[in-house]
């Protein structure tokens, strides 16, 4: 085993190292994850910027790995960086298969990114090795939906809370391990953030109509929300009508919406 996963590094210096569950055979396991890290520190100057990932929540309480959540998601916002591992269907190519829809794709991605987690996509390849014309469906859409909102997705932290809404309203989930299928599409009334600096995304997880109102987003309140200075609609070149105050902070949309599925607001504080 040591072997051969060493060759893997060697050889291809990867980015990411996945395997399907712990880190194996104690100080072995422990022995090739130093060695990812340094080989690739060598390639860029000292700075390790590779990722090994681990199904068991242990390995990872030191900082010597990511901990991943195969198909969940985590019930909050975590300490540390995570990962969900899942795929729009099976793991392995089979015919007549339900995929997962862009919506729930684009769900599961706010979702996740707003606690503080990545998420990693599979795509099962039949063998031809091109993805069918439904795979290319959701990525394509996924591909659209990026292009006016991965602003508020990429190099982003946890704001003070994850998300707001109805779908909030419900017991502790205490296994978080393959719980996606228990999950709903979110609404308009749903709500996930992230944050840049003094800048908070609000991600409404519908098309709200005429207005959107966000709750968190009032003055003061529980997150000790300051000010705000201003709010865009991404993808939206004009400008948009807002008012702020305790209850939170109200916008007037375009006839048009500029994304199918979730829409971004960047929200500048104060």
């Amino acid at each position: 085993y040591f072997l051969r996963i060493k060759d893997l590094i060697d050889n291809y210096q990867p980015d990411l190292l996945y395997t399907d569950g712990g880190m194996f055979y104690a100080d072995i396991g422990a022995r090739l994850v130093s060695h990812h890290y340094n080989v690739n520190a060598k390639m860029h100057g000292g700075k390790v910027e590779a990722v090994y990932t681990s199904k068991r929540r242990q390995d990872c309480e030191t900082g010597a790995c990511v901990f991943d959540i195969e198909r969940g998601v985590a019930d909050g916002i975590l300490p540390h960086a995570w990962q969900t591992d899942t795929c729009v269907g099976n793991w392995h190519y089979k015919r007549g298969i339900k995929y997962k829809t862009p919506k729930t794709v684009i769900d599961l991605l706010c979702d996740i990114v707003s606690r503080n987690g990545n998420l990693m996509l599979n795509f099962p390849l039949p063998n031809n090795g091109e993805l069918d014309s439904d795979e290319l469906h959701i990525l394509d859409e996924i591909t659209k939906w990026m292009a006016v909102n991965s602003e508020g997705i990429y190099a982003t932290r946890p704001w003070k809370t994850f998300g707001d809404g109805p779908s909030l309203v419900k017991a502790p989930v205490t296994n978080t391990r393959f719980n996606e299928n228990n999950r709903k599409d979110l609404t308009a009334e749903d709500v996930r953030f992230t944050a840049k600096g003094n800048t908070v995304y609000a991600f409404v997880m519908g098309w709200p109509g005429k207005q959107a109102s966000i709750a968190a987003l009032g003055m003061g309140g529980k997150y000790d929300v300051p000010k705000i200075r201003n709010v865009e609609l991404l993808g939206h070149k004009g400008k948009l009508k807002w008012t702020q105050d305790a209850a939170g902070l109200s916008v007037e949309l375009p006839e048009q919406k500029p994304a199918e599925y979730a829409v971004a607001f960047k929200v500048a504080m104060g």
